[in-house]
């Protein structure tokens, strides 16, 4: 076998990474594209054309997944969200704390990440209490609470991918059957996004949705393809460089973020190095900067007042915890788990949605009680 230049493919692998987040936050905001702002935009306002947008962006990302699933360049039942353990108490725990959490903390991760780059010290602060609180989770006290209360609460499948599924109902082997299945499932999400004649009016929601799918789809190729050696020359066993977890993974920011502040403090230690989350998180906060600068909006911001700076505060450690409990955030669970018709993204995207609503109707609640 030819023998394999790991440093030089790793640094390969992260560049690819660190340039795909430059244009997902390039792209985020220059289009505003954002799950809670979709959500805000449906409850406060009636307007779906952010959320139509968000769904293109899944249906994009989703064909494409098991585009490259069924050509044999990623091997789906290495990511995480193939795991047949669906924690679905975790999950909707979880879910509903982060997407409350973001509500208070005016954006999810990934436009925490954005509104950085934007010049907001507000989402500064909100980084730093949520890689903190991630951090705590992962390793520390709030772990303990998650793994010895919520992650007890869990179901096993086969697998928890809606592909394989498919496959042992007799649709083909389970590429094929995952391929089909994404593209009429694909389908009917584009046929509903495309109803909306405001929708069709105005090319930026369309344009944003079939960037940002794209951009994931790129991520999996990058992480799971070009970044797979099948033999490691030390262990002999099949290896994802630049990945914590050893797996392929595309966008994700909550982890990341907290693994983003470990590397900063500890960065004269040897052991510890850039991986694909460290590197996701810096591009995403360059990339929105360069379009930030590039459009007039760079603005700098910072907190209210007292009351402006505790939602914030409070925020941004539940999105901290409640993105680790549910393995993920609404990009990590949502873009890139829901490529992949995971019944667990599923679930956690659905927490997400109602946290964010119940979050929603609570700052409505405060404002009425201001006036």
């Amino acid at each position: 076998m030819q023998e394999i230049d790991l440093p030089s493919l790793t640094l390969w692998v992260l560049i690819s990474v660190f340039a795909l987040s430059a244009l997902f936050g390039f792209t985020a905001q220059r289009t505003h594209f954002c799950t809670m702002g979709a959500i805000s935009d449906v409850v406060n306002m009636g307007d779906w054309a952010r959320m139509r947008s968000w769904v293109l962006a899944v249906a994009v990302a989703m064909v494409g997944f098991h585009a490259l699933v069924w050509l044999g360049l990623l091997r789906a039942d290495d990511t995480l969200y193939a795991a047949g353990r669906v924690p679905w108490l975790s999950l909707l725990v979880g879910g509903a704390m982060f997407g409350f959490g973001m509500v208070l903390a005016s954006g999810c991760g990934s436009k925490t990440l954005v509104r950085i780059g934007e010049g907001s010290l507000k989402s500064v602060v909100v980084f730093g209490v949520m890689g903190v609180a991630a951090y705590a989770t992962l390793r520390g006290i709030t772990g303990v609470w998650r793994s010895q209360t919520l992650d007890l609460g869990a179901f096993t499948l086969p697998s928890a991918r809606l592909a394989d599924a498919a496959a042992a109902l007799g649709l083909g082997a389970s590429p094929t059957a995952g391929l089909l299945l994404s593209l009429l499932v694909a389908l009917a999400l584009v046929v509903w996004v495309v109803r909306d004649a405001g929708f069709r009016a105005s090319p930026h929601p369309a344009v944003a949705g079939v960037v940002i799918g794209l951009l994931v789809v790129a991520m999996w190729w990058v992480t799971g393809a070009m970044g797979f050696v099948p033999e490691h020359p030390e262990t002999l066993e099949p290896f994802y460089v630049a990945s914590v977890g050893g797996r392929p993974e595309s966008f994700s920011f909550t982890a990341p973020m907290a693994y983003t502040l470990h590397w900063l403090m500890l960065y004269s230690d040897a052991s510890n190095v850039l991986n694909i989350g460290i590197v996701s998180v810096l591009g995403m906060v360059l990339g929105s900067a360069a379009s930030a600068v590039a459009a007039g909006r760079f603005r700098w911001e910072g907190f209210h007042g007292a009351r402006d700076t505790g939602l914030h505060l409070v925020g941004g450690a539940l999105m901290g915890v409640g993105g680790v409990v549910a393995l993920g955030c609404t990009v990590g669970q949502g873009l890139s788990g829901l490529s992949t018709l995971s019944v667990s993204s599923m679930l956690a995207v659905l927490a997400i949605v109602l946290g964010g609503v119940a979050g929603l109707r609570f700052q409505m609640a405060l404002l009425l009680r201001d006036d």
